[in-house]
């Protein structure tokens, strides 16, 4: 029989009145619904939340997800959503995945749903944008749950969509939004087995999906080195000790660990300092410069090696010019390295391909030195994470502007692609691990 739609509160619900297999589905849902993806996402575009903030998002998602019928909970880790679709035969939990947070940074885009809104961040009024396309993933996972509830009777188990706040969060939060909902329990009752996630990525074609066994983002340490020497006259440098030359030959130093130090052959990283302060007059070399960067890393063990060298090049360089430099590592704040499961990522390659297209439009050397928290649902659980191209056609995937911004753009035609992913992958990982 035919899918019918009825509309509910302004949202389009697809209703399952038929009997087949839903991975055969899937796809002709998922075009159906396709328009009120787009629809969702540019609202969601035109009205951003900072981190922890999400508290019209939070509200947008669940009445959605409650008009669709699913057990929804609300206010997890501040303003996360959780909902359980209920499958009509016995089998495992799968979870899916979108975080939900905005970035400060002034949208200048030019787009007809264009942010115009703002926000106090820190210190200062700031602009605030969906510039990592993170009103792409909450719209691509609402679609999915609107496509798998019109399937639910033929689901092999239960899927759990979680909506992620505080992706973003920088230090030094105590926890992020995935950590966080982990502690408070989300990955429970229903236990889950396997968890999926997506990032919209500016660096491929429309559409193409970037998926591989093994790391594909590296963790991320917050890196503070106080270096501390003697106040003296500029005139007289010798009568003191001097903490900013100290600070430059330490991070001239710390480029020796990734080119002199680790062996890159198996696996990148990078140490990299963004800031420097010290001083307050020109005439006067203080007493101390504080120092903040990162450290990237794929590999839990050389992530390790990365925190042991860091600290001993930073101290005997300053011990050698008289000074002393106290280093921190936030490694309890940062993000561990994103990791897929190398099982679960090969038993879905045939998805990914059926999805994307074709195993041509599936990039497998794809990997990103920037950092995400899905990591930490991976380490509690068998997870995958993967990349989905939003680059227009028509325009070199080269020169797009990247994630984060302000010019950041996301082709509507790639929404559709990501909510076949979400529901197949759900799809068939409860058909194959049914009991």
């Amino acid at each position: 029989m035919r899918n019918w739609m009825r509309i509910c509160s302004g949202l389009v619900v697809l209703a399952n009145v038929s009997g087949a297999a839903p991975i055969e589905r899937i796809d002709s849902l998922a075009t159906e619904v396709a328009p009120a993806v787009i629809a969702w996402r540019h609202h969601l575009h035109a009205h951003p939340e900072l981190s922890n903030q999400e508290e019209q998002t939070a509200a947008y998602v669940a009445t959605h997800l409650r008009e669709l019928g699913l057990e929804v909970q609300t206010g997890v880790a501040g303003h996360g959503v959780v909902a359980v679709l209920r499958g009509g035969k016995p089998g495992p939990v799968v979870a899916l995945r979108a975080d939900m947070d905005a970035l400060p940074v002034t949208e200048d885009t030019g787009l007809p749903y264009a942010s115009t809104v703002t926000a106090d961040y820190g210190d200062k009024t700031v602009g605030v944008m969906h510039a990592c396309g993170h009103d792409a993933h909450v719209a691509i996972l609402m679609g999915a749950a609107e496509v798998l509830t019109a399937v639910r009777a033929d689901l092999a188990g239960s899927v759990k969509f979680i909506f992620q706040p505080a992706e973003e969060g920088a230090w030094p939060a105590p926890a992020w939004g995935a950590k966080q909902m982990i502690q408070e329990g989300v990955l429970e009752d229903p236990k889950v087995d396997a968890i999926f996630g997506l990032h919209v990525w500016s660096s491929m074609p429309s559409g193409v999906i970037g998926f591989r066994p093994g790391a594909v983002m590296a963790s991320s340490d917050f890196l503070r080195i106080t270096v501390r020497g003697r106040q003296t006259h500029a005139a007289a440098p010798w009568a003191g000790v001097d903490p900013i030359t100290v600070a430059a030959q330490i991070t001239l130093g710390l480029q020796t660990i990734a080119s002199r130090q680790v062996n890159i052959l198996h696996t990148p990283s990078v140490v990299s300092i963004g800031t420097i302060h010290g001083g307050d007059r020109n005439n006067i070399i203080p007493d101390e410069v504080e120092m903040t960067g990162t450290i990237r890393t794929y590999d839990p063990a050389v992530r390790a090696e990365y925190h042991a060298r860091v600290t001993r090049t930073a101290e005997r360089i300053a011990e050698a010019a008289g000074a002393t430099a106290e280093v921190y590592i936030g490694a309890d704040t940062g993000y561990a390295a994103t990791i897929n499961d190398t099982g679960l990522a090969e038993e879905m390659t045939d998805v990914i391909a059926r999805v994307a297209g074709g195993a041509e439009r599936v990039k497998r050397d794809v990997r990103s030195t920037g950092s995400e928290d899905f990591s930490f649902f991976q380490q509690a659980v068998p997870g995958v994470f993967f990349f989905l191209g939003v680059t227009a056609e028509g325009q070199d995937p080269a020169t797009a502007a990247p994630n984060h911004s302000p010019r950041f753009l996301v082709d509507d035609a790639a929404l559709e692609t990501g909510v076949r992913a979400m529901a197949q992958l759900a799809a068939e990982y409860l058909e194959r691990h049914a009991p």
